[in-house]
This record gives C-alpha cells, sequence and structure tokens, in this order.
C-alpha cells in the first residue's frame, strides 16, 4: 500500500504518543528528505542548548578540514603536533596516532575527573602522562580527553582554537552565526561535549554528512573523509546492537546502513543514506538512549 503524501505526519504523530506515553524526554526534532521541505516539532521552546557528545563529531570534522589543507595527516604521531609534552608522556605514547584518538584506541585509559571540568593543570600533558591500558589500534577506551587532545591539535597546526577554525569553514556555511563551545581552563574548547547548538543547527552538519560533505551546493567537508566517518570502524565493549562499532567520533547503526552522532541524555543526528534523510532530536532522557533509537526506528523510519 501507498505511503500517503502526509505519511511523515502519521510517523511524528506516532513518535510523539511515544514521547508521551514513556517519557522518552525530547526537546525537539529536526526531519529532512531530500526534495521534501523539513518537518519540526518542539515540545520545548527552541534555545541552544549543550549538545553532549555530538560535539565529538564537529571535532572530527574539523580534523578532516585540517586534513584536507595539508596540516596533518591521520597517521601523524600526536607528539609530532603536541613535542612540549615529549619529555612527560608516557613509555609507549609516541606510538599514538591522531586516528587513535578519533577511533578511541589510543590505549589510554584516562578520565578527566573533575565533573565541572575545571582541571587544574594541562589535561592534554595528563591524557599523554598516562601509561597506556592496551596496545595504540587495538584498545577501545571511550574517553573524552580524546577529543580534546584532537581539538589541541587543531589549536596547534592552524593557530586557532577548535572554534574559531571552524567558524569561516563550517559554521558560518551552515548559517551557524556565533556557537559558543565551553571551555577548559586553559582556554580551549572542550572537543568532546560543550557544544552549544539548536536542534535544527544540529541537523545541518547531519544534512551536509549525508550528501558527502555538501550543503547548500558547496563541498564543506571532504567527501573521502565523511566516508571514512562512518566506514572506518574499531568494535566496541558495548552490548548494544547500535553501539558494537565505533567510526571515527560518530557511531554506525546496526540497521538500515544509517549512521549517527550520538550525545548523552539523547542527542542524536541519524544519517539514512538509503532514505536521504536525516532526523535530528535534542533532548533530557536520563535512561538508556537506545530507547529514543527504538521509538525513532519504529515509528517514524517506516515513513521516510
Amino acid at each position: 500500500m501507498a505511503i500517503p503524501v502526509d505519511g511523515i505526519q502519521v510517523g511524528l504523530l506516532g513518535l510523539r504518543q511515544a514521547v508521551a506515553e514513556r517519557g522518552l524526554g525530547l526537546e525537539g526534532i529536526h526531519i529532512t528528505r531530500d526534495g521534501e521541505p523539513p518537518v519540526s516539532f518542539r515540545w520545548h521552546h527552541d534555545e541552544r542548548r549543550d549538545v553532549y557528545s555530538v560535539s565529538k563529531t564537529f571535532t572530527s570534522v574539523a580534523v578532516g578540514l585540517a586534513r584536507d589543507e595539508g596540516l596533518l595527516d591521520l597517521d601523524d604521531p600526536v607528539l609530532t603536533h603536541l613535542s612540549q609534552f615529549a619529555g612527560t608522556a608516557a613509555e609507549g605514547v609516541e606510538a599514538v596516532t591522531i586516528r587513535h584518538l578519533l577511533s578511541m584506541a589510543s590505549g589510554i585509559d584516562y578520565r578527566w575527573a573533575d565533573r565541572d571540568l575545571d582541571h587544574p593543570g594541562d589535561a592534554a600533558q595528563d591524557f599523554l602522562a598516562t601509561p597506556l591500558a592496551g596496545r595504540p589500534g587495538a584498545s577501545y577506551f571511550y574517553r573524552g580527553t580524546s577529543s580534546y587532545v584532537l581539538g589541541r591539535i587543531v589549536a596547534a597546526v592552524s593557530g586557532s582554537d577548535l572554534r574559531d577554525f571552524l567558524l569561516p569553514r563550517l559554521f558560518r556555511p551552515l548559517g551557524i552565526g556565533n556557537p559558543q563551545w565551553f571551555r577548559c581552563p586553559l582556554g580551549f574548547p572542550l572537543g568532546a561535549m560543550g557544544l552549544i547548538l539548536r536542534t535544527d543547527e544540529v541537523a545541518r552538519l547531519g544534512q551536509t554528512l549525508l550528501h558527502g560533505g555538501r550543503y547548500d551546493g558547496r563541498q564543506l567537508v571532504p567527501a573521502d573523509y565523511v566516508d571514512l566517518m562512518h566506514r572506518e570502524l574499531t568494535p566496541t565493549d558495548r552490548p548494544e546492537p547500535d553501539n558494537q562499532a565505533y567510526g571515527l567520533h560518530c557511531w554506525p547503526c546496526a540497521r538500515d546502513d544509517a549512521w549517527r552522532m550520538d550525545g548523552l541524555y539523547g542527542q542524536f543526528c541519524i544519517m539514512f543514506p538509503r532514505q536521504q534523510a536525516c532526523v535530528t532530536v535534542t533532548a533530557h532522557y536520563q535512561k538508556p538512549t537506545t530507547d529514543i533509537l527504538d521509538a525513532i526506528w519504529t515509528e517514524l523510519v517506516p515513513y521516510l
């Protein structure tokens, strides 16, 4: 049976009912499909919010842009660009590369312990001084300081901090004029979290990645890097089907060949190549956020 033209509204209604019945905590949703006007709905006022680990994907894009400009290579050792920490780095850290940081496979099991991120000293130095817990490239540790160190590398090779590097290259072309990013006490953006965006602003990066790095007729992100982001995968230690592999600061989904940005409390931007669609949600949900993914697939995806 043919799906009606307004089928996406039927799917959205089903999702809204699921959100209400299951208390999924969604704040906003933004749906784009090629050739169709976007569809949005909000449960709360449209305000910028911390998108948590969705920030990591923006950090990854910055690395891809720096690579495209010849400022770095993914297989460069981290200490090549942060040589000021070579004297305090732990044994074996000289083998850790930018690619390892992107795939959370550095072998460094370091946690930024202060809940308010008011870290004394230099978190990059402390990260690199931590004894290896596994072999680089073969040990998965999902640690936000990996993203923070990537931001420090972008700053070192470009002369601009992570946010300022992305302003003319990504944010402004996407129509995001003045985004804020939480910073460490030394003044560097956190990289792993703390980027403050609206739902539809996240969706603009999703549309860009869905279309191989193109947005509004302009190639913003190198197409080969976009492909690497979701095709170069590292196995994880997670049991959920949607979390069993990790890309370059993004996640492949176990369904529909989709892939996603993924942040704490239910911040998602899911790219659907088969359907040429992108679904973005912001939320505050303190239970397993795979509940939100399951609701999207059950209620909405059949109408994409």
